[in-house]
């Protein structure tokens, strides 16, 4: 059965079943505020969470909840006004090669290939050309685009888009990979392949996954773990283990395990949801 606890910080695994992979994440009482003074906005309220090396965990809320915000601060692209964020034993100040990014908007160099967009990193890394070859036709046949790779971005469909995002982000070899609803404009039978995928792609490199979603049959199909935040300011309300079997497929999301995780997820979310509109409603009274 799935597992429904108030947020707090986890022990540590026993020395036996410490995970070998980097990217282990600390988030330490993290508060994530925008503007100063009476225009000041509080968007993450003391968030805390430990995420272990290579786990696969879903941030879901409410819009605007402050998910991309907590996500852009494990990046390095926001500083916390309080806390701290730790990765591999480092404070994260500024973005890096250890954290790999994927957003919404694909976010591609419009003017490189296919090839060029994937080894960009590797290049800035200064590795060297063989290295940056090899790396290249990995991450092309991980994603299944060997046949594409002179192509430019606007010759692609949205979901190939995507997937040369994620190949980018890996190129590096990054502990985490961060990504920001990454099928959020994707059609869903587009958007389901693409999960799939990401499945395939993560069990092969089993880097720690942090992923943004407000599609509770996304984060439940995907995650091993989802975190509920709150209604702004965004607080981590509700951690839910998600123990349903790999590989997932399709059968997965007619399964009654399935249906029992996502009604609870729906619950939270409809509370969360509600709780603000009344909010908003009180404020205008």
């Amino acid at each position: 059965m799935a597992i429904v606890t108030a947020l707090k910080k986890t022990d540590p695994l026993p020395a036996a079943a410490q995970p070998a992979a980097r990217g282990r994440i600390s988030i330490e009482t993290v508060s994530v505020v925008f503007g100063r003074g009476e225009a000041s906005h509080l968007a993450v309220d003391r968030a805390q969470l430990e995420i272990p090396a290579g786990q696969f965990v879903c941030l879901l809320g409410p819009s605007g909840c402050g998910k991309s915000t907590l996500l852009n601060s494990i990046a390095g692209y926001v500083e916390p006004a309080t806390g701290r964020i730790i990765v591999d034993g480092v404070r994260v100040e500024r973005p890096g090669p250890d954290r790999g990014m994927v957003f919404q908007q694909y976010s591609l160099f419009p003017w490189k290939t296919v090839r060029q967009n994937i080894e960009f990193g590797p290049r800035m890394a200064k590795k060297n050309a063989a290295e940056i070859d090899e790396i290249v036709m990995r991450q092309l046949e991980m994603v299944g685009l060997t046949a594409h790779a002179a192509k430019f971005p606007s010759m692609l469909s949205g979901g190939m888009q995507q997937r040369v995002g994620i190949a980018r982000a890996l190129a590096n070899s990054p502990s985490v990979l961060l990504m920001d609803e990454p099928f959020g404009a994707l059609d869903a039978q587009t958007r389901t392949l693409m999960q799939e995928n990401l499945l395939g792609i993560w069990n092969e490199v089993r880097s720690t996954v942090v992923f943004v979603t407000h599609d509770i049959d996304e984060a439940v199909f995907l995650a091993d773990r989802v975190i509920v935040m709150s209604t702004a300011p965004g607080r981590l309300i509700a951690d839910i283990e998600i123990d349903l079997p790999r590989p997932r497929t399709l059968d997965t999301f007619t399964s009654s395990a399935f249906m029992l995780l996502k009604k609870q997820c729906l619950e939270l979310i409809r509370q969360e949801t509600m709780r603000g509109f009344h909010q908003v409603q009180g404020g205008h009274a």
